[in-house]
């Protein structure tokens, strides 16, 4: 009871505190994120990172599939590597190609 009481007045404080901010300054922060999103650099970066993650992400699944080989059932690694080749060559959401 006591952590809904807490959310409660924690959505109450976050509500006044916006309301006296205005639409003004919403839109003011919603300009500057859509710039930061827009920055050539920026998404460089998030480009590199997500190719760094997929690649770190596919030795981590060698990895676990030379140390588990051919213990697993044959139904769930059937699944796994349909999941596996329904993703590739595909664009996500943000573009980039999951390779």
């Amino acid at each position: 009871m006591r952590y809904r009481l807490t959310f409660a007045a924690g959505l109450a404080l976050g509500y006044v505190l916006g309301t006296k901010a205005g639409r003004e300054r919403y839109e003011q922060l919603k300009k500057s994120a859509r710039q930061v999103a827009q920055n050539p650099a920026v998404r460089n970066t998030a480009e590199s990172a997500a190719q760094t993650s997929r690649e770190v992400a596919g030795k981590a699944f060698q990895a676990v599939s030379d140390k588990v080989g051919d213990k697993v059932p044959a139904s769930v690694a059937g699944r796994v590597r349909s999941l596996r080749e329904r993703g590739q060559g595909t664009e996500d959401d943000w573009g980039t190609t999951n390779t």
